[in-house]
């Protein structure tokens, strides 16, 4: 007995023309997925890349403390102004002290300092360490600068001989490194002291 088959060769080149039009459309779909997921994580890396960058300053950056120093008045025995020797820490980039900022943070005052030509209230001063006023506020390898803070136009009165200041200093990437001012307890005949 025979069986005879109702198709037609037209009949099975059409099933064969649908089959590679769907497979056409997954192709396309999977390569627009592609596409998506290689620029997603091209964005991801680059902001990994940043957030790494960002992390990696706030952890380097730090201005170290070479030596501080008080300035006595005679007048009414108080530290007047704090003067910190900085310099960058190893490792760190270039620190603008310009971008810096000062937290002053004592029992009672607080203050947050901004570079200025002048230390006062508000801001506080960078120099040279011959004294004279820095003409590049930025310490690279080997720099040393100044760091000048006005106590007496903060607190008032200065700071007194055996209390103690806290400066926070904070540059253009946000790490911060804290120095604390420690006055000592007599003061009586000395124009400078160590802090």
């Amino acid at each position: 007995m025979k069986l005879f088959n109702n198709e037609t060769a037209d009949e099975r080149g059409q099933v064969g023309i649908g089959t590679l039009i769907i497979f056409i459309a997954l192709v396309l779909v999977a390569a627009v997925a592609a596409g998506v997921l290689i620029n997603t994580s091209g964005v991801l890396q680059s902001q990994a890349e940043d957030t790494g960058a960002d992390a990696r300053a706030q952890v380097s950056n730090h201005i170290d403390v070479i030596s501080a120093t008080g300035v006595v008045d005679s007048a009414n025995g108080d530290v007047n102004d704090v003067e910190l020797v900085v310099k960058k820490a190893a490792g760190a980039d270039p620190i603008d002290l310009s971008e810096a900022t000062v937290q002053y943070t004592s029992d009672t005052a607080s203050a947050t300092l901004t570079q200025a030509a002048t230390a006062n209230g508000t801001a506080f001063s960078v120099n040279d360490t011959d004294g004279s006023a820095a003409s590049d506020t930025v310490l690279d390898t080997g720099e040393k600068l100044v760091i000048t803070v006005s106590a007496d136009d903060i607190e008032g009165t200065g700071i007194a001989a055996g209390e103690e200041v806290e400066l926070q200093l904070v540059d253009q990437s946000g790490a911060s490194s804290i120095y604390g001012v420690n006055v000592p307890d007599v003061l009586t005949g000395k124009d400078y002291v160590s802090v």
